[in-house]
Order: C-alpha cells, then sequence, then structure tokens
C-alpha cells in the first residue's frame, strides 16, 4: 500500500507542476539602433520589466530592422536606414550581437538571453550621443561582461553582419500587417495597433493579459490580471482533481 501512495504522491506532483506550469509569451520587438522612440521603449518599458519576474515567463526576440530597405546586386546588399549610415552600423551590431552573444559556463549567473538584453538596453541607451564619436559597442560589452565584442565587430564589418541584418529585414517585410511605425511589438505573433500602442507606455501591463496562471506577483498589480488570474487558478485546480480523481483506480 506504501508504493502505492508514494506512486499516488508522485502522479499528483507532475499534475499539479504540468496544471500550474506557464507557457512562455512570445515577444518580438521591431526596431531600430537610433530610433528614439525604440530607445525609450527599450530602456524605460522592457528592459525593467524583463530584468524582473517577467523574464521566466517571456519569450524575447529583437528584430533591429525598421523601417530600413535593402536592395541585392549578386552577393552584394546594399541598405538605406531611417536615421541614416550610422544606423544600418548599428542594426548590424545589434544582429551580430543577437546571433553571437553566448554565456560562459563559469557566468551561471547569466543566459544568452539576459546577456543580449543588456547589452542591447546599453546601447540604445547610448542613443545618438557617442563621446568622441566613439560606438559605444566596447563599452556596453565591458559593462555587461559580454566578453566577444571582437567577433561582434567583426561580424558587423563583414559580409556576415549584411546577411544577419538582410535576414532581420526580411523578417520585417513577413509581418502580415506592414510595419508602418517603429518600434512595433508583436505579442503571440500577432500585431494589434491598439496592443502596440499600450505597451509602449505599460509594458507590463499588456504583456500580464498574456501571461496564463500561475502569473508574477507583479501582475496582480496591474489592470485585468487578478481576473484572468483567477480564471486560470481555477481552471488549473480542477484540472488537479480531475487527476486525482483518475487515481483512485489505484486503489
Amino acid at each position: 500500500m506504501s508504493h502505492k501512495i508514494a506512486a499516488v504522491f508522485l502522479m499528483m506532483s507532475c499534475l499539479i507542476a504540468s496544471a500550474y506550469s506557464a507557457a512562455k509569451v512570445p515577444v518580438a520587438v521591431y526596431y531600430e539602433s537610433l530610433c528614439p522612440d525604440s530607445a525609450k521603449f527599450i530602456t524605460e518599458q522592457l528592459y525593467p520589466a524583463m530584468k524582473g519576474e517577467l523574464r521566466e515567463v517571456v519569450d524575447l526576440t529583437f528584430v533591429p530592422f525598421g523601417k530600413s530597405h535593402f536592395s541585392t546586386q549578386g552577393s552584394e546588399v546594399t541598405f538605406t536606414c531611417h536615421h541614416g549610415p550610422n544606423e544600418c552600423y548599428g542594426n548590424k551590431v545589434h544582429a551580430c550581437a543577437i546571433e553571437h552573444i553566448q554565456a560562459n559556463s563559469y557566468q551561471i549567473e547569466f543566459t544568452r538571453e539576459s546577456l543580449t538584453l543588456d547589452f542591447v538596453n546599453c546601447l540604445m541607451k547610448a542613443g545618438k550621443n557617442f563621446p568622441d564619436n566613439v560606438y559605444p559597442g566596447q563599452r556596453c560589452a565591458a559593462e555587461n561582461h559580454v566578453n566577444n565584442w571582437e567577433n561582434i565587430k567583426s561580424c558587423a564589418n563583414s559580409t556576415e553582419g549584411s546577411q544577419l541584418l538582410r535576414k532581420a529585414g526580411e523578417a520585417t517585410q513577413r509581418l502580415k500587417e506592414p510595419l508602418t511605425s517603429v518600434p512595433t511589438i508583436l505579442f503571440n505573433e500577432q500585431f494589434e495597433k491598439k496592443v502596440n500602442e499600450r505597451a509602449q507606455v505599460n509594458f507590463i501591463g499588456t504583456i500580464c493579459q498574456y501571461v496564463s496562471a500561475p502569473q508574477p506577483r507583479i501582475c496582480t498589480a496591474h489592470n485585468g490580471a487578478s481576473t484572468s488570474f483567477g480564471l486560470a487558478s481555477v481552471s488549473a485546480i480542477l484540472s488537479s482533481l480531475m487527476g486525482l480523481w483518475a487515481l483512485r483506480s489505484l486503489f
């Protein structure tokens, strides 16, 4: 009988863990490296939110292209960017960083995602103000534990950087709703104008509408979060009770 009881508790633990596991919400940010509105959103809304509890429930994708354009001639790719040539270089740095940043085994407190977020935030915070006209890539890498700045810089100055930026451009062009403003934020791969506008001034409140139970505590402080949390919690509890009913056959 003791073995059956142990089996029951094990299976119930699995059922409850399954019922309360929250799937990550896909969030894609289409932005430009020198766009003031992009910088404002990333540094004031996205970054503070993602450094807290929400990092566990958001699957974040950066797409650094925006309203840029590209043309190809053979293997050569030429870019025209919304805020000029410096933005084209910046977009390439972002694309190369997203591709090449890796966490090291001895940096257990960092992940690839957290390092990329810190690096992108630092670059966006610098904006167009480069002391002595020095691009802040090396400084941002050093300040944020990114150890392969030389690889990122080499990528940005090579055909690899052009190809990565082209991929970002192609991803932008594939949007169902053509991009008309920057930044553009997609939740669950869907674009809604009102949601995009709200996210830029209240990202936490917006993402909490998409997060299933158990929600991070920060969500309960935003409009509508408590209601969605309650309904999802009831559903999870009912699922667990159904599992318990099914387990009666073990006795």
